[in-house]
């Protein structure tokens, strides 16, 4: 029957709500799909292995797991060199006062910008070094760092750890709706509609300059060691050096090849002047630049490192990310499963009767409440984003409004909910309980949201 292409896609939303984890809940998604698209006990497990396998094999897909292995453990060898913990200290000793250092979390952005995790461990040491020259709360600093990372990492569309995952649900969603258009132009154009994002960066300038801090308890000799930022995260351990150079230069080499490739790959297109970076294959020079950047990052270290303890820590970083490759695994065998039980045409009969007006706004809602019980952005756009798409197409609404709608309610998720990696990461450098912490968050953030909700209602009424 028709309506059993649905049911992979409730198992994994009620999965993971009831257990808060997105990995075995797409993993029994994946199962219910391959079972109910061959109804043989046989059938259904080779058709289980069948989507894992294509979604694995996917040029692009591949592509994307090859950038975040590299990215990981490009990371751990900075980390090794003594890269981020050179410039926790050397931040922290120059930073004298309160605007200064939110000013150094700001602008911190434009170097630490390629994944929320990577933004957090660079900055909150720094802060938690400075809390008592800044006179707030552990929150309110968690709070500040947090704005810039998840909401701000999302609205950038070239060299972050996101861009790829964010045109690959994009491109496997439209194309399981049948519908044609460049996946990296829709993310483009979505940008602007991801109204959350923007709301909450606003509510961060606000938090930062022009809210009235509470002043932070008085810290006594016996609470000095709890302020101490050093061995607060692995990447700030006692036992490696400080050189902030060797956080300095490889972002800035990685930056500079990602756009020189850009450049390199789009004059094949035959365009000229900007409409060269868009015409690029934007994965392909970000995995190039991360590369390069790698090899004489390496080559650099040799001179003081063995070979054989880099590569240990390169795989031990890049093995960081397999749980993240896993999910995308998933997400991407559970969109093959349920392409090959044609979920698309049952959604769009089945929800044709959504007034067009509503459909961004009702996206955005029930992503928002399934992100912020799973914790997961990325869990919550693979999920949903097949089901906007769908409904996109056959109401007629604005395809990038509603792809804006999805990401707008995994960026919530992973701003808001105590489950996610950004709380539990914030909250484990300042010291701070993650249920409380999130508690913290949770009246800001649903204001912001109310802000994009009401925007995701309103627009379709004027514009469409």
């Amino acid at each position: 029957m028709d309506w059993l292409a649905v049911v992979p896609f409730a198992v994994v939303i009620l999965m993971a709500v009831w257990t808060k984890e997105v990995i075995p809940s797409l993993f029994l998604g994946v199962i219910a799909a391959g079972f109910l698209s061959e109804l043989h006990w046989l059938d259904g497990l080779t058709a289980t292995l069948r989507y894992i396998i294509e979604g694995l094999t996917d040029p692009n897909n591949l592509k994307i797991i090859i950038f975040l292995y590299l990215f990981s453990a490009l990371v751990s060898l900075i980390k090794m060199a003594g890269g981020i913990k050179g410039f926790v200290r050397v931040a922290s000793s120059k930073v004298k006062t309160k605007k200064s250092a939110i000013f150094l979390t700001w602008i911190s952005a434009v170097g630490t910008f390629a994944a929320p995790s990577f933004r957090i461990v660079t900055i909150a040491p720094v802060m938690k070094a400075l809390r008592k020259k800044v006179s707030m709360t552990k929150e309110e600093l968690g709070f500040i760092i947090e704005t810039t990372a998840s909401p701000l990492i999302v609205l950038i569309p070239i060299a972050t750890a996101f861009v790829g995952y964010m045109t690959s649900v994009i491109e496997l969603s439209i194309h399981q709706a049948n519908i044609e258009g460049d996946a990296y132009s829709l993310y483009i154009r979505s940008i602007p509609f991801n109204f959350f994002a923007f709301a909450m960066l606003a509510t961060g300038i606000y938090f930062a300059f022009f809210h009235n801090a509470k002043k932070p308890p008085r810290v006594t000799d016996e609470a000095e060691k709890d302020e101490e930022w050093v061995d607060c995260h692995p990447v700030v351990a006692k036992d490696l050096p400080e050189r902030p150079i060797f956080l300095i230069l490889p972002l800035i080499s990685i930056i500079f090849f990602t756009f020189f490739f850009m450049y390199v790959l789009g004059l094949g297109s035959g365009t000229r002047g900007l409409e060269i970076f868009l015409e690029a294959n934007v994965l392909d020079a970000m995995v190039f630049g991360l590369l390069i950047t790698m090899v004489w990052l390496v080559l650099v270290l040799l001179r003081e490192f063995k070979l054989k303890t880099m590569m240990t820590f390169l795989v031990d970083g890049g093995n960081e990310m397999m749980g993240v490759i896993v999910l995308l695994t998933l997400v991407w065998a559970l969109s093959k499963g349920s392409e090959a039980m044609h979920f698309a045409d049952i959604i769009s009969s089945s929800l044709s009767w959504i007034p067009p007006s509503l459909v961004a706004g009702l996206v955005f809602l029930v992503g928002c409440a399934l992100s912020y019980f799973i914790g997961s952005s990325w869990g919550t756009w693979g999920i949903l984003m097949p089901v906007g798409v769908s409904i996109a197409q056959v109401s007629g609404v604005d395809l990038a409004f509603v792809i804006g709608a999805v990401f707008a309610s995994g960026t919530f998720g992973a701003f808001a909910s105590p489950l996610s990696d950004d709380t539990n990461t914030t909250a484990g450098i300042l010291d701070l309980n993650p249920m409380q912490y999130a508690k913290f968050k949770l009246k800001p953030s649903i204001i912001a949201a109310a802000i994009a909700g009401v925007l995701f209602f309103a627009l379709p009424l004027f514009i469409w």
